[in-house]
């Protein structure tokens, strides 16, 4: 398809990225074109003119800051038609894209970074579309890696659980790597093997019908290793702070929306 990537920054980029390797044609957008030179070497092009960009286009992608929103809304005005657009940016109700498009098929969806290995969640809602339509839009969240669709009603929780989401699994790896550091290892050794370990139970409990609770009593056993580090884990509230930084995240996301432009 013809897809148009409006706002090529750090997720903008691994979105046409992404779909220039699985064949689709894509153009992608920035103020500052030097820093998107390297989408070039995958055979995305490239544009400043986003109203010229998205009338191109078949399927217009939004991946601009939230606060960016209103004002590419207006300079795509009347161009976007019955198009697809499918909007990224977190916070933004599917309502207030739509008195921008009126005709158009919309989604919102919430990706994260590892589209840039194929690996992302993305979690999308949906406003205007025929069941054909969503064949096509999850044909083209399949390139970034699994994705689901949702009631609108938690985009935002969304956001902050999975699209925040590497930052935190990121400062829990940096741990798990200092650790390893504590207790003597190499760093990189230290870092392959915090990685593969996180790696490794993720696959666990996704190709398992396991409930983490499980998985983690599967590695205590009496007097062992393990249970003492998962009391100092427990002292530390790990859980209620995991658990604060997704809320918070979430809020914040839900602030967005009240913060746009008309």
């Amino acid at each position: 398809m013809k897809v148009t990537v409006i706002g090529a920054g750090m997720i903008g980029g691994a979105v046409a990225k992404a779909l220039s390797e699985e064949g689709h044609e894509v153009v992608a957008t920035r103020r500052n074109l030097e820093k998107a030179r390297w989408l070039e070497e995958y055979g995305v092009k490239l544009e400043r003119n986003n109203r010229k960009a998205a009338e191109w286009a078949e399927v217009v992608f939004l991946t601009v800051k939230p606060n960016k929103v209103g004002k590419v809304m207006r300079e795509i005005e009347g161009a976007i038609g019955r198009k697809l657009l499918i909007s990224l940016a977190a916070g933004i109700p599917i309502s207030f894209l739509r008195k921008a498009a009126p005709m158009a098929r919309i989604v919102r969806a919430m990706p994260n970074i590892a589209i840039l290995v194929k690996e992302s969640f993305t979690a999308y809602a949906v406003d205007g579309l025929s069941e054909e339509d969503v064949k096509i839009v999850e044909g083209l969240f399949s390139a970034f890696g699994r994705c689901l669709r949702v009631e609108e009603e938690h985009m935002d929780a969304i956001t902050g659980l999975s699209g925040s989401g590497p930052a935190y699994v990121s400062v829990f790896l940096e741990s798990m790597i200092y650790g390893g550091l504590k207790v003597g290892l190499p760093r990189d050794m230290a870092r392959i093997a915090a990685a593969q370990t996180l790696l490794g139970t993720a696959k666990l409990l996704l190709e398992s019908s396991e409930h983490p609770a499980e998985i983690r009593d599967m590695v205590i056993t009496p007097g062992g290793t393990t249970i003492d580090g998962v009391f100092e884990l427990e002292e530390g509230k790990i859980r209620t702070t995991v658990m604060k930084a997704i809320d918070a995240s979430t809020k914040k996301s839900r602030i967005l929306s009240t913060r746009l432009s008309p």
